[in-house]
């Protein structure tokens, strides 16, 4: 009994035990589903059959038109959300770590609250105030502007648009959070040196700010990509359905959820589930590369 004791308090042992739920839970919600949609993709999966078709559903994807607008649109909207989510929450950032800025904690929890705030609830919102009929707040704004009103969730532009904005109001808040993180492990006698220099502020803030930010950069880049590319449940709510108008607003995990759930052909969506896969790790990896993570990993 007391040498299972000693083996449980020793200090050999006890890192493997803290690190085992990690482990099962990264193998069973990770590992698992990814090796089980990865062996179902080469299937026809039917509600009691299953055939093995071999590379049948990665030839079919290729010549599916509606995929190719899923990923048309996840790649646009990927691009809108790292133009605007990546410098302007870095902008805000520095702003709110400056002294021009008063009463911080109340700006970070009012930028911060939309996170907090459910899916359904803030796509339901939205779609309200992206509505056709002239009671939405869009509407009345254009109104007032005297362009008169618009079918916002029924064209591509403006579709796209409306989740951009949806993902401004909802993420800001957070990756702006992720640069004050990063601001403050800055040395603040760096921008003392700069300051005897002569340094103006927007010097100060492209030679030491943005290069000592580039961890955080990388990291929010990365994350931005994924979720950029991963977005379902805002379209989802935006169009109160999986349909939307010419599939403006149907994305990669929207056609994988149509395919897999609506159309009940699992083996043809985990296909879609795997290309997503492969289209998200070459972009980071590449981004990766170019921003010398890599390189600086090894050295």
């Amino acid at each position: 009994m007391k040498s299972k004791k000693n083996i449980l308090y020793s200090q050999k042992v006890a890192p493997y035990v803290f690190v085992i739920p990690f482990i099962l839970s990264f193998v069973f919600f990770w590992i698992y589903p990814l090796v089980s949609a990865v062996s179902m993709s080469f299937f026809d999966i039917g509600a009691i059959s299953k055939e093995f078709v071999g590379l049948a559903n990665y030839t079919k994807l290729l010549k599916d038109r509606v995929f190719l607008i899923a990923i048309k649109n996840s790649a646009t909207y990927m691009l809108g959300t790292l133009i605007l989510l990546i410098p302007f929450p870095m902008i805000f950032a520095v702003l709110l770590d400056s002294n021009l800025v008063k009463a911080k904690g109340v700006w970070k929890a009012i930028l911060y609250m939309p996170a907090l705030t459910s899916v359904v609830i803030s796509g339901t919102l939205f779609r309200l105030m992206f509505t056709e009929y002239p009671t939405g707040q869009m509407n009345q704004l254009t109104q007032m502007l005297g362009l008169g009103t618009f079918k916002w969730l029924k064209m591509g532009w403006s579709g796209m648009a409306a989740l951009l904005i949806v993902a401004c109001w909802r993420w800001m808040g957070v990756n702006m959070l992720y640069f004050l993180s990063g601001l403050k492990s800055i040395d603040t006698s760096l921008y003392e040196a700069a300051d005897i220099d002569g340094a103006t502020s927007i010097q100060k803030f492209r030679y030491v700010t943005l290069p000592l930010l580039k961890p955080t950069t990388i990291y929010v880049l990365t994350i931005s990509i994924y979720a950029g590319l991963s977005m379902f449940l805002e379209s989802y709510m935006l169009w109160a359905g999986n349909n939307s108008p010419n599939n403006i607003g149907l994305t990669i995990v929207g056609y994988l959820y149509k395919r897999g759930i609506e159309k009940n052909d699992m083996g043809y969506a985990c296909a879609v589930g795997v290309v997503l896969l492969v289209i998200a790790l070459i972009i980071n990896i590449a981004q990766l590369i170019m921003n010398g993570t890599f390189k600086d990993g090894e050295d």
